[in-house]
């Protein structure tokens, strides 16, 4: 028996707790189509029967994705999500915003990055934030998960305003970016699209690429369901607001959901979620930033648990694999599949 089990399932209970006594994210969820179009490998996704739902696959010949119709002026981009299971090493599958297409040098990004794993071992979530084609002052964070995202869906949420960016793992704040003079054009600035993706980032997602995609066990599948856009719409070609009254009521819609105020409860939940399942933050990392971005808020209680590369010392509570299952990994890992 892992004798860490109980105080694992003592801080998952309090966690969740915590993420019960603030505002839920409940908003109108959109048909696939009314919001979305296929972006890559459209023979791999698959919409439910009834256009509310779509599933992302990747097999050995292609991966997959979709993009929202329109850009957004600031908004909510949420969709609950529920990821592949087994071994899924190297495979990445990535819920956004971005310019890129439209910003080649100086795009804006903010990113949920789903990051596959060995049999046994979790999935791990990034987020991440780039303002006018920052990438070389990456801001990453690393999270593990308080439950199994690949038995049941879970709602991932990303809140744009011109005050400040918060990610959201089903109704729990679990990273605040605050805008401020400090960071400049590394705020994101201009209109976004809404982006998902599953695809074969082999070379560096599951220990920096020594575990590959090994499609022996594909194809892999994420499903994706009430799908929400919510924010300022913007004509992706002409860029300027698709309503005649601008982004005024979009962005009066937007306030009435509560969702940018950072109440107690809510810094309280956040806290409490850093706390227990952050394995990485950039405002951690002196080994980059010998000075923390303009946007950290470097907390004790954070901050002592982590090396001066803004990695976890120790993960107290890790699930410990089986001993069968870690002979499984090697054999999974070189395992090759039949052409």
């Amino acid at each position: 028996m892992d004798r860490g089990a109980p105080a694992f399932s003592f801080v998952v209970v309090a966690v969740l707790a915590l993420a019960s006594s603030v505002a839920s994210v409940n908003v109108t969820t959109l048909a696939f189509d009314e919001g979305y179009v296929p972006l890559f490998g459209e023979g791999n996704l698959v919409r439910s029967a009834g256009g509310r739902s779509v599933s992302l696959l990747l097999n050995r010949f292609s991966g997959s994705g979709f993009i929202s119709k329109d850009m957004y002026y600031h908004g909510l981009f949420s969709a609950s999500i529920k990821l592949p299971s087994d071994y899924t090493a190297g495979v990445v599958v990535a819920f956004y915003t971005s310019n890129g297409d439209v910003f080649e040098k100086n795009h804006d990004e903010l990113d949920f990055e789903f990051l596959g794993n060995i049999r046994g071992k979790e999935w791990r979530v990034q987020t991440n934030v780039y303002g006018n084609g920052s990438t070389c002052r990456g801001r990453e964070e690393r999270y593990y998960l308080p439950f199994d995202p690949t038995a049941d869906f879970h709602r991932y949420s990303i809140l744009w305003t011109a005050e400040n960016i918060i990610f959201y793992i089903d109704d729990t704040p679990i990273r605040e970016v605050r805008r401020s003079d400090a960071m400049g054009g590394d705020y994101p600035s201009k209109p976004m699209s809404l982006y998902a993706t599953i695809w074969d980032a082999s070379n560096w997602a599951t220990s920096g690429g020594k575990y590959k995609v090994n499609y022996k066990f594909g194809p892999f599948v994420s499903s994706f369901s009430d799908l929400a856009l919510l924010g300022c719409r913007l004509d992706p070609i002409q860029q300027v607001p698709t309503t005649q009254n601008g982004c005024a009521a979009a962005d009066a819609e937007l306030a009435t959901t509560g969702l940018h105020v950072m109440t107690p409860e809510k810094r309280r939940a956040m806290r409490a979620f850093r706390e227990q399942y952050m394995s990485y933050s950039v405002c951690y990392d002196r080994a980059r930033y010998p000075e923390p971005l303009p946007e950290c808020d470097v907390l004790e209680s954070e901050g002592k648990r982590f090396r001066e590369t803004g990695h976890l010392k120790f993960r107290r509570h890790h699930r410990r694999m089986p001993r069968r299952g870690r002979r499984a990994v090697v054999a999974d890992a070189n395992r090759q599949p039949r052409m």
